[in-house]
Parts: structure tokens; C-alpha cells; sequence
């Protein structure tokens, strides 16, 4: 069910030092279903999609110590990164948040992994979470 342009959460992002040593984990022990690899160099990371239903998970790899993802595990560890939230029209969330005072780090949408268009939310307007608004050419 869609709720103002809102679809679904899209994926959970998880920060890691190394797609390939936490493959295994989430293919062999987990049996998620590995969907992909691919480099996404604007956002300065290597990520893998994993399927489990109707769900994934997002492994986020580092491509330099200058990623946004380094420095995220270099001061929380790796872990969970964000949630992000399927829209039908990104411009527009985003257009909605900045009207009610939420602060986004992007103030217009950026080109993410798989095609999709994302934007994320500053985690100080969202009690300490960071979101992504994620709108994928279906």
C-alpha cells in the first residue's frame, strides 16, 4: 500500500570493510539471494544487493579512505547504515521534507546504485536514523 508517495522500504543499508568477506555470511549461513555487484563511484562505494523475500539488504564497501562509508566505519564501526524508503516521486518528498523544516543532505536527487535516483535525509532531523528516498525506474 503506498501512502503519499511513500512505497515500501526499499533496503537496509549495511556498512562493511569487505563485500567479499561478508558474502558468505549472507549467502552461505543467511541464504540470502546475492542479486548483484556493482560499483557505484559517485557515491564512492562497492555495493551488493542481497534478496531474502521480499526485502534486501544493501552491503556498502568502501572504495577509497575518502568515502562516506570509511569514515562512517572508522567512527561507528561497521554495522547498519540506512533505511531506505521506496518513493514514486523523489523531487517531490524531497520538496515536501525541506517544506517542513527537515534537513536533507541532498537537496536534489543523485544517481545511486542500480539506475535509482536517491536522496538522503540528515539524520539529525530523524532522531539519529539516516534515511535514503530511493526511486528506481521500474
Amino acid at each position: 500500500m503506498e501512502r503519499n508517495g511513500l512505497k515500501k522500504i526499499d533496503h537496509i543499508g549495511i556498512a562493511v570493510l569487505s563485500i567479499n568477506d561478508a558474502l558468505p555470511f549472507y549467502v552461505d549461513q543467511l541464504h540470502f539471494k546475492l542479486l548483484g555487484i556493482e560499483e557505484v563511484a559517485s557515491q564512492g562505494v562497492k555495493v551488493a544487493f542481497l534478496e531474502i523475500g521480499q526485502s534486501k539488504i544493501e552491503l556498502l564497501e568502501p572504495l577509497s579512505a575518502e568515502s562516506p562509508i570509511a569514515t562512517f566505519i572508522e567512527k561507528r564501526g561497521e554495522g547498519i547504515h540506512h533505511v531506505a524508503l521506496g518513493v514514486t516521486d523523489i523531487e517531490s518528498r524531497i520538496a515536501e521534507m525541506k517544506k517542513n523544516g527537515i534537513q536533507m543532505i541532498h537537496d536534489k536527487p543523485v544517481n545511486g546504485a542500480g539506475g535509482a535516483k536517491v536522496a538522503f535525509l540528515h539524520p539529525k532531523s530523524a532522531k539519529g536514523v539516516l534515511y535514503e528516498f530511493c526511486q528506481k525506474n521500474e
